[in-house]
């Protein structure tokens, strides 16, 4: 309130525009509950008090079912505390918040609640032997968390999803329902390796619903009862079973996205279109700028791939790290005007804090386009606390110019400036994850790289080293989970990619005025023929020493031998 008032007055005086820039998850409820210990319990008894009621409708759902004992709801509570162990120990990482958790039980829930209707569907149509337990979707809380959170959250799913499940449906087969669901769990996680494209999940489900229906025909013909069933109903029901579960799964991903916050490489590499708002004003308003993103981006995402981190998402924040920059793009060097420099006519600390400000804009920016929250912390992230040292430097310059005008008596101490670091350095946070931080060391090896004169791969190694030794000695580096086993091959990625984008081309020669070197005789009829690709011919002759003229008289001179000198 007394933030808003101050603004309203220096607004009457003319001193602000009234306006506040946004900023990123400032004092959000939502995001202290993410880490609780308090949430975190919470889900934990909802979790189970939800299992104990499905054990309950499970058990009501198969005719002639005993309610569950004591013993069961002991059984179960043993296999939750093996379920919390091993999150908390071995998957710390990848359930790094409440948010994660909820989607990890909740979609354990998800598929044993989906289990027990369609249990209790199989028992009224009277499906009997092993068909009740194939016709569960016994893929489903898998795919999800195989595609969401990675290929070890899915492992978790699919066998958290066996145990409980053979814990819920006390009245089947146990030994048949635990092959059922962890062959096709496992499965599940198997066909959804690095899914980029929506309609794999689809070509996942039409896997696994194949391996059901063989595994669900061999069961039954082993067993003998394949002549009391029909053979359509036990073929045809597993793998449609399979197929609905790839369709759900791709078409409801989407909403789990919105709901909870979570991107998918799916919906990474959907974000990756340069014809966004933004993107398009980069481009016309700060070309350079927009270059340099997309260099970044190929640098970022080749380092990311080398390190098995989100390539994917490195490229498309990569895109978006200097949107910033659209404000005034004027005043930085990739987009100036080669005949006026606008920081001669400013102090240093006014074109630092100009510099600086595109960060905060870029912000602002983001958040009014909506974009997703990895973005934003890609763009508050990617200078951390560096220091803008050439307007640094040039500050301690003029003090030091105006220190000597005032020991010569043509200046006053009090025309002496104050030159504090502090003023000079971005606001930060540093890089929080290893994405982040492949961004901002793209960053600086990109544009350091620029000035580089006569590229050749011994410079180009040396400025890398040079400027991620300068951000390591800085502390730039500290808050991430980089390894310097993984600094080692974001540094090659470096020198891979820049040194194909820098190499040096082959110097052609100038064509020849005299015609008569790009023509040469028909073999048919003796005439002219022009040819068409001088070019190719020049290039070709740059490796045999110069160029000559096709169908000339001249015999060729006899190529000389070394002196013996020589040898």
């Amino acid at each position: 309130m007394f933030e808003s008032i101050r603004r309203a007055k220096l607004q009457r005086e003319g001193l602000s525009c009234g306006k506040t820039r946004l900023k990123h998850q400032e004092g959000d409820l939502v995001d202290e509950l993410r880490t609780h210990p308090a949430a975190t319990v919470a889900v934990y008894v909802v979790f189970f008090a939800a299992i104990a009621l499905l054990m309950k409708f499970a058990a009501g759902a198969v005719p002639g079912t005993v309610q569950p004992q004591v013993t069961a709801y002991l059984c179960v509570a043993a296999i939750g505390a093996a379920l919390v162990v091993h999150l908390r120990i071995a998957l710390r990482e990848e359930v790094a918040d409440n948010t994660e958790l909820v989607i990890v039980l909740g979609t354990l829930l998800l598929q044993l609640a989906a289990s027990v209707a369609m249990m209790g569907f199989a028992y009224q149509n009277s499906w009997s032997g092993a068909l009740p337990i194939l016709a569960l979707p016994h893929a489903l809380c898998p795919m999800v968390l195989s595609v969401i959170l990675g290929r070890r959250m899915g492992l978790f799913g699919a066998i958290y999803s066996t145990l409980l499940g053979a814990m819920v449906f006390v009245a089947v087969n146990p030994i048949t329902y635990l092959a059922c669901s962890s062959l096709i769990g496992f499965l599940m996680v198997l066909f959804t390796n690095r899914v980029r494209r929506r309609n794999k999940l689809f070509m996942a489900g039409l896997y696994v619903g194949c391996v059901a229906a063989v595994f669900s025909l061999v069961l039954h013909e082993s067993s003998g009862a394949i002549e009391s069933a029909a053979l359509s109903r036990i073929v045809g029901v597993p793998f449609a079973v399979g197929v609905l579960t790839g369709l759900i799964v791709g078409g409801g991903m989407p909403v789990i996205e919105s709901i909870f916050g979570v991107t998918t490489e799916v919906s990474w590499l959907e974000q990756a279109d340069l014809n966004h708002p933004l993107m398009k004003r980069l481009s016309i308003e700060a070309p350079g700028t927009y270059h340099h993103s997309l260099v970044v981006a190929n640098l970022s995402e080749a380092a990311a791939e080398a390190i098995g981190a989100n390539a994917g998402m490195t490229r498309v924040c990569a895109y978006f790290h200097d949107i910033g920059k659209i404000n005034k793009p004027e005043y930085f060097i990739e987009n100036m005007d080669p005949a006026h420099n606008p920081h001669e006519d400013l102090t240093a600390r006014m074109s630092a804090l100009i510099l600086i400000a595109h960060v905060k804009d870029g912000v602002d920016l983001a958040i009014k386009h909506k974009l997703n929250c990895s973005i934003i912390d890609v763009i508050e992230q990617h200078h951390g606390t560096s220091l803008a040292w050439y307007f640094y430097k040039r500050a301690l310059e003029q003090k030091a110019q105006i220190l000597r005008l005032v020991e010569e008596g043509k200046s006053k101490e009090d025309d002496v400036p104050q030159v504090s670091e502090e003023v000079f350095r971005y606001p930060g946070p540093k890089p929080q994850f290893k994405e982040s931080a492949i961004i901002s060391l793209a960053d600086a090896v990109e544009s350091a790289s620029r000035a580089l004169e006569k590229p050749n791969p011994s410079r180009i190694e040396a400025l890398i080293d040079e400027l991620i030794q300068g951000r390591m000695m800085d502390g730039q580096l500290d808050e991430c989970d980089l390894t310097i086993a993984e600094l080692a091959k974001v540094k090659a990625s470096f020198m891979k990619t820049l040194l194909s984008m820098m190499h040096s081309r082959i110097k052609y020669q100038k064509a020849t005025e005299n015609p008569t070197t790009l023509i040469h005789p028909s073999r048919e009829t003796g005439a002219a023929q022009h040819v068409h690709d001088g070019r190719a011919m020049l290039m070709a002759s740059s490796y045999a020493g110069g160029v000559e003229t096709v169908g000339s008289d001249k015999k060729k001179r006899p190529t000389r031998k070394p002196p013996a000198s020589a040898a």
